[in-house]
């Protein structure tokens, strides 16, 4: 063989050509998005995308069918949300997500349903909404989107500014205390609460997880930049320097008591994160269905009992005409 041949034929080993095309793998997160209202309306730089990213996952990873899945948003930038999802979705008046929320879940038991808003909308308007829910251990997910601030509105002071951070109502500085979300689910009466940032997106898909097999009320906060009304006024800096302090600042505290979660977004202090409580008891259909028994004996029947057959009822009640 000569040099030239053995030349020729490395040659030819070194540079295969190019390699046959492979179909590029989809985005899992594509199926469950109304890719025609594509683009989105937040800002560069927001958290609210990557939350969506981490609640399809977390959908998907639990093999919910979506056509038993339903998804409720109140008004604001997250309240947006409900619009993105190729899912059953409502996007309801101010504050109001809940309530209406619960009286999906109570119309149709067998739905997973979902609140996804912001701490303005979930914690001001709809504070009294969001403790009695807890309270009540309806059978709800809640997500909470918290930017601690009215984006969508103006950049307003919300339940969760910190203290003397500027916002379009406090020029001079907010004087009053925040919420400390997860302690208040957790006192109102929550069944699972938790705690993640944006920049944490395994831990926070995992958490959503979790929550939406959770059977009662649960509630995630997902601590969100934003940088342009927030974040600009404050003198912050962009969504990437917001996503850096959570990094360099975030402690995991997994089951500590969320009395000791509160922080300072302003200060220098550590931010808590983690999955604070899990634990169970009765949600409110099963203790509905307990109590009623208990009164009325054989002559009760179960609401939404699984052994129902819910067509049929309802074509029951539905009259001759359907």
């Amino acid at each position: 063989m000569s040099a030239r041949t053995s030349a020729g034929e490395t040659g030819t080993a070194r540079n295969p050509g190019p390699a046959p095309e492979c179909p590029e793998p989809e985005n899992p997160v594509l199926r469950y998005l109304r890719r025609d209202r594509l683009p989105h309306i937040w800002c560069a730089g927001c958290g609210i995308g990557t939350s969506v990213n981490c609640f399809a996952r977390a959908v998907d990873a639990c093999g919910i069918p979506l056509d038993r899945l339903a998804v409720v948003s109140g008004i604001g930038c997250t309240g947006r949300v409900a619009g993105y999802l190729r899912l059953d979705s409502f996007h309801t008046t101010h504050g109001r997500a809940i309530p209406f929320a619960t009286g999906l879940k109570l119309g149709n038991p067998s739905l997973k349903v979902v609140v996804y808003s912001g701490d303005g909308d979930l914690a001001a308007i709809g504070g009294n909404h969001l403790i009695h829910a807890a309270r009540r251990n309806v059978d709800l997910t809640v997500i909470c989107v918290n930017n601690f601030t009215y984006g969508m509105t103006g950049g307003q002071v919300a339940p969760t500014t910190p203290l003397e951070a500027v916002a379009t109502t406090t020029p001079y500085g907010n004087l009053e205390e925040p919420f400390n979300l997860c302690h208040l689910a957790d006192s109102a009466g929550a069944v699972y609460v938790a705690r993640w940032t944006t920049y944490h997106v395994r831990q926070l898909q995992k958490s959503i997880t979790r929550a939406l097999r959770k059977r009662g009320f649960s509630f995630v906060e997902v601590l969100s930049p934003c940088p342009t009304l927030y974040g600009r006024r404050n003198r912050v800096g962009d969504g990437l320097t917001m996503q850096r302090i959570f990094k360099e600042r975030a402690v995991v505290k997994n089951g500590v008591a969320t009395r000791e979660t509160s922080f300072d977004l302003r200060g220098h202090g550590p931010i808590p994160v983690g999955d604070f409580i899990d634990r169970d008891r009765p949600a409110f259909l099963e203790r509905y269905n307990a109590h009623m028994a208990r009164v009325l004996g054989d002559q009760f029947v179960p609401y939404g009992d699984i052994g129902v057959d819910e067509i049929a009822e309802a074509d029951r009640f539905a009259g001759p005409e359907g």
